[in-house]
């Protein structure tokens, strides 16, 4: 049954939007009757809108791709920017999103050192761990809730062993913006990561790079956390985010992410 349903999706095309029955007939080689009767049932269930005599996608399954189709903008968006942040900082850099109490690299712009630690598209790893979770539990409020009642495993002596670890780290994470690991996820790998807003202000993802802690030691954070800072800012602004002006007591403008 879905192999013929497949079969009738792939009579729509950007060259061909609305083909009628007879065209899709043809097109698939099933029995008439038995097409007319899967392109009845799809309209039923919003996979096709019919307009008179021809059928064109579903305003259903649109809705159903869209997710799919952001996220792949945010990649293509964002991964001229991970570049970018890879030749500046000199290190790996990712951008992360979030399912559930896990994250998972969604681009990556490899290090050019001989000495490195990969990250690979589609790497799980868990949010309590590492500075990339940080972020997400600063800046999303799902990531609280998916994390709530699980056990902080522990990876390394560095891994927050509890939960007042791992909120007094998170509170870090907000109030600067961006957060620095060492050696909690594995001991001889750091990150540094920072949050990447939407158009309507919600996290889209995490940016940051990764590095063996042999070459990137805390003293580098100072250089490397407002040049991951810098361009998850630019990856918020590519994606549409609007960064609200608030001013200081001082009367000097500062810049804040508009939530």
């Amino acid at each position: 049954m879905l192999g013929k349903v497949t079969e009738i999706l792939n009579c729509f095309s950007v060259e061909e939007p609305d083909p009628t029955l007879t065209q899709i007939v043809r097109q698939t080689g099933l029995p008439a009757s038995t097409c007319q009767r899967l392109v009845q049932n799809m309209v039923r269930e919003g996979f096709l809108d019919r307009d008179g005599d021809r059928y064109r996608i579903g305003l259903q399954l649109v809705r159903w791709a869209s997710p799919g189709t952001f996220g792949l903008d945010v990649v293509r968006i964002v991964r001229p920017i991970l570049q970018q942040l890879r030749d500046e900082a000199g290190e790996t850099a990712c951008l992360y999103i979030r399912d559930g109490a896990f994250r998972t690299v969604v681009a990556v712009a490899e290090t050019r050192h001989v000495v490195m630690r990969p990250f690979r598209v589609g790497q799980v790893m868990p949010i309590h761990a590492g500075a990339p979770g940080k972020i997400f539990l600063a800046f999303d409020p799902g990531a609280r809730e998916a994390l709530a009642g699980s056990e902080l495993t522990r990876f390394t002596a560095n891994t927050p062993a509890s939960w007042e670890v791992l909120d007094q780290q998170v509170e870090q994470a907000r109030a600067q913006g961006f957060y620095a690991a060492f050696g909690e996820r594995n001991s001889d790998v750091g990150s540094i990561s920072a949050p990447v807003f939407d158009h309507t202000g919600e996290l889209a993802g995490v940016l940051g790079v990764g590095f063996p802690t042999q070459r990137v030691t805390p003293a580098d954070v100072e250089r490397l956390g407002p040049a991951v800072s810098a361009a998850a800012r630019s990856a918020s602004l590519a994606l549409g985010h609007h960064y609200a002006v608030t001013h200081t007591r001082t009367g000097r403008s500062k810049r804040s992410a508009a939530r």
